[in-house]
């Protein structure tokens, strides 16, 4: 069971109103007097399995402890030192499913409102201090990190706080991954990615733009740079197809693609140098979070109707339970058990219509999901202009290809040691995205903690 304050960004029809053409923040964060009324409720276990569930070990009952006592400060100092994005896991970590799901508040109740005291601590801190974080005396080491997303920060700051010499390499022109191409500006504000990023160049970690490592260099050129360790934090962003007739038609996208362009690339504002066509009828096909972010920023745009299109029911549904609401209470059209055969086009090869068939659930498959099978004779088109495709990403091979004696699985993810990160080159590290495929903010995080302890040891144990 979820919190109340799962729906504290219940919408009045005026505010939907005010959601075209609008990427502003949509989740309300906690009042004062709310955060104290939920902070009251933390019944302070001895075996607090909260933490446990928690993929970077927050220790939440001392955080939640100073908000009692009204030590916003205090509580914050807690969290950071756990976590290197207090403000952004508090929006976007999903901790229904992790550490709220194991609050004992929950077996007859609600759980205590994690996520949503750890934003507020977060956003007191970032509107009422000013603090510059001072970097400590440096250890004479030089770690690089590949990719600026939640995986390469977590680690480059952790390692920062023990002195190393650290510097991140990213292939896009701003740094911080997904949580600057990936997730919508209404689900998490850019301006809160920047100034955890600005922490952590206080810290005295250095961003390289525009390098594409596999490409511009190599993980071989960093070591012969000075480099002891190299951390391969890419993420996945390779999208994946469904192979269908028609995939190649004007109008049709990855998730990837058109939310890059919108987030990061601002396609919405009237001159942007990479717009995204107008559409007044959208498919989105997924079930994911990607699909909702999607979704809702096609209604932004100005589309008319917006779909879901999604094989199984709303039962099996990977997404968030709030973004699926919020995308409900925006207009968002849900097609369930339903899945495309093939897209349309016109004379000119722009995307006319989706054909979909109708599917009814089976006995449970290898993930544990009931198994969807056409209903024969089902068959049915909806009248679309775009497509969106959202269906999954893996790792891009490049890192992989020019990295002679990095192993990797059938799906092309990076093989590493579980419990250290380390990949069959010495030195070389990985976690995220780029080894487990498309998964959580927070558990790229905790694989980035998980590097940067393994990668200190390593080095140390050298210098012996």
């Amino acid at each position: 069971m979820h919190s109340k304050f799962i729906d504290s960004a219940d919408l009045s029809a005026q505010e939907l109103n005010k959601l075209h053409n609008n990427f502003q923040e949509v989740a309300k964060g906690l009042t004062e007097e709310e955060a104290q009324a939920e902070a009251a409720k933390c019944l302070h276990c001895k075996k607090p399995m909260c933490v446990h569930k928690c993929p970077v070990a927050i220790d939440i009952p001392g955080f939640i402890a100073k908000i009692k006592e009204r030590d916003y400060e205090g509580a914050y100092q807690i969290i950071q030192q756990s976590s290197s994005l207090p403000a952004v896991c508090g929006r976007v970590c999903p901790q229904e499913t992790q550490c709220e799901s194991k609050c004992v508040r929950g077996v007859k109740g609600e759980p205590v409102a994690i996520g949503k005291l750890e934003r507020f601590v977060a956003d007191w801190h970032n509107e009422n201090v000013c603090d510059r974080n001072i970097p400590p005396e440096p250890n004479g080491h030089k770690v690089a990190i590949v990719g600026s997303g939640p995986s390469g920060l977590t680690c480059a700051g952790d390692l920062a706080k023990m002195g190393y010499d650290v510097t991140i390499y990213e292939a896009l022109h701003v740094a911080g991954g997904v949580l600057v191409y990936g997730i919508p500006e209404f689900r998490l504000p850019k301006a809160i990615v920047r100034k955890e990023i600005d922490a952590l160049k206080q810290l005295g970690v250095k961003i390289e733009t525009n390098v594409v490592v596999g490409k511009t260099v190599t993980i071989d050129d960093l070591f012969d740079d000075g480099y002891e360790a190299v951390f391969i934090g890419s993420g996945a962003g390779l999208p994946r197809f469904m192979k269908l007739p028609g995939e190649n038609l004007k109008g049709v996208y990855s998730a990837n693609e058109f939310l890059t362009r919108v987030n990061l690339m601002k396609a919405y504002e009237k001159d942007s140098a990479t717009p995204v066509k107008y559409s007044e009828n959208v498919a989105v096909v997924g079930g994911g979070n990607v699909a909702m972010d999607a979704a809702r920023c096609a209604k932004r745009l100005g589309a008319k109707n917006v779909h879901i299109i999604y094989r199984r029911s709303e039962e099996e549904m990977p997404a968030r339970r709030e973004e699926v609401k919020h995308a409900k209470q925006e207009g968002i059209i849900f097609d369930y058990l339903t899945t495309p055969t093939a897209i349309i086009g016109d004379d000119e090869g722009f995307v006319d219509k989706i054909t979909c068939v109708s599917m009814e659930l089976g006995e449970p498959d290898a993930s544990g999901r009931r198994r969807p099978i056409v209903i024969e004779g089902s068959e049915h088109d909806i009248k679309v202009d775009c497509v969106i495709m959202s269906i999954g990403t893996s790792p891009n091979p490049l890192i992989q290809s020019t990295t002679p004696g990095l192993d990797n699985d059938s799906r092309g993810c990076i093989i590493t040691n579980e419990d250290t990160g380390l990949t069959s080159r010495l030195g070389v590290y990985a976690g995220g995205d780029a080894v487990t495929g498309a998964a959580t903010v927070i558990l790229a995080m905790g694989a980035g903690k998980t590097v940067a302890k393994s990668i200190d040891e390593y080095i140390k144990s050298k210098e012996k």
